[in-house]
C-alpha cells in the first residue's frame, strides 16, 4: 500500500495540505522525517527548501528507493525509529511522521524520541489512524497489523501530552488524525 498511487494521493492531498494548513513550513529548517518510504514526502518537504532533511526507514528496500531519487540535499538511512541516538539532543526544527507509527510497537519511545530530538520551539506533524479503523481495514483487506501497535487517537494525544508536547492543531477525519505539535520553549 505505501508505494501505490492512491497512498501518493493521500499523503499530498489531504496529509500535506493539512499540515501547510497547520502552518507547516520547512523552510530553512533541520528536518527529520520518520518512515520516509520510498522518498515521496521527501518531495513534498523538499520543495520548500529545508536547511537540511534526512529521511529514515526501516526497510532497507525503501531507502533504496528513496535514494534512486536523486534528491539534492536529502540523506536517507536506515534506522529504527524507536532509537534515535543518531540524532544528538534538540538538533532538529521539525519532525514529520506521514502515518508509520501504527506499524511500530513501541510507538511510545518514538514520540519521547521526537521530543528529545526536537529543539525548543520546533514541531511535530504526525498523521495516524485510530486503532479501530485498522481493525475494519484488517478485517476486509487481510493487512494483519499489529495489536501492540494499535493506539485510539485519545491514546495518542495522551502521549503527546505525557512526553510535554502541547497540541496546537488536531483534525479527526474519517479515522485518521492529524496533528501539530509543539516543544515549548523552556
Amino acid at each position: 500500500m505505501m508505494n501505490t498511487w492512491p497512498r501518493r494521493f493521500v499523503q499530498k492531498h489531504l496529509e500535506w495540505r493539512t499540515f501547510q494548513r497547520f502552518g507547516l513550513n520547512p523552510w530553512q529548517k533541520e528536518v527529520l522525517e520518520i518512515g520516509c518510504g520510498s522518498g515521496y514526502g521527501a518531495c513534498l518537504l523538499l520543495n520548500s527548501s529545508p536547511k537540511d532533511y534526512v529521511g529514515i526507514d526501516l526497510m532497507p528496500e525503501q531507502i533504496a528507493l528513496a535514494r534512486q531519487r536523486g534528491l539534492k540535499n536529502a540523506s536517507f538511512l536506515k534506522m529504527d525509529a524507536a532509537d534515535l541516538n543518531h540524532f544528538a539532543d534538540e538538533s532538529k526544527d521539525l519532525i514529520v511522521i506521514f502515518g508509520i507509527l501504527h506499524h511500530v510497537p513501541e510507538w511510545k519511545k518514538v514520540i519521547k524520541e521526537c521530543y528529545r530530538v526536537l529543539r525548543r520551539d520546533g514541531d511535530f506533524y504526525v498523521q495516524e489512524p485510530c486503532k479501530r479503523f485498522l481493525q475494519i481495514w484488517d478485517f476486509f483487506l487481510r493487512w494483519h497489523h499489529p495489536l501492540d501497535s494499535c493506539f485510539s487517537l485519545k491514546e495518542f494525544e495522551n502521549q503527546l501530552v505525557a512526553e510535554k508536547f502541547t497540541i496546537l492543531h488536531r483534525r479527526n477525519f474519517a479515522g485518521m488524525g492529524l496533528y501539530r505539535a509543539h516543544k515549548k520553549c523552556k
